[in-house]
């Protein structure tokens, strides 16, 4: 199975809307986004993505930090990678503002707060991992994976990190192998009353 890279495009929305929603969910009944935007229906949550990922205003969320892995003409999965010192929470809120969403959000992630690492300026971030379930294999994250690094790299990053829940083993194991080491991890009961697990570990690889 050939694998490209390519980045991404407008055209690639549908399965950078599905990469948001899945990967912030990692497989639990909610996740950051259905409390972002205060509804669990997919199709309400997958339409106010798209329009999240198109605005003006590029939070972490918008399309051209995402990558597109393709196989035979088919988008077999996506990733995302941007900086955390220009996609900044500020920066966040004004897309959602522009899509007719306020600050308001702040009080329902509250718990997701308590378990987010502070990552300095020099770190370049990896997030919202989706491969398809008929294109899995190590050899489509991987390519994912490196065409994200070496964007960092060429941007002059020697750090980057990608925050994974605890407990969510398919996907540290992904990144285990790829050579991402645990650098640390936040616990919080809140968050594991919220979203079932004890928290948030932060992986990292030195380039």
């Amino acid at each position: 199975m050939a694998i490209t890279v390519r980045k991404a495009t407008e055209a690639d929305i549908d399965i950078i809307a599905l990469a948001l929603l899945e990967g912030s969910r990692g497989g639990k009944k909610i996740g950051l986004f259905d409390l972002v935007f205060n509804t669990s229906d997919n199709e309400a949550l997958l339409s106010h993505l798209k329009k999240l990922a198109l605005t003006t205003t590029k939070c972490y969320c918008h399309f051209s930090n995402f990558f597109i892995a393709m196989s035979g003409g088919t988008a077999a999965g996506t990733i995302c990678g941007y900086e955390p010192r220009i996609a900044t929470h500020e920066i966040f809120s004004k897309a959602l503002e522009e899509i007719g969403f306020d600050e308001t959000y702040h009080e329902r992630i509250a718990a997701y707060l308590l378990c987010e690492s502070d990552v300095d300026n020099k770190t370049f971030v990896l997030d919202f991992m989706l491969v398809k379930p008929e294109f899995k294999s190590i050899d489509v994250f991987k390519e994912l994976i490196g065409k994200s690094m070496l964007a960092a790299r060429l941007k002059g990053y020697r750090k980057v990190q990608t925050p994974v829940e605890i407990g969510l083993a398919e996907t540290e194991m992904i990144y285990k192998k790829l050579g991402f080491v645990v650098i640390d991890e936040k616990r919080s009961e809140y968050y594991k009353e919220q979203f079932g697990r004890p928290g948030i570990m932060r992986l990292q690889m030195i380039l």
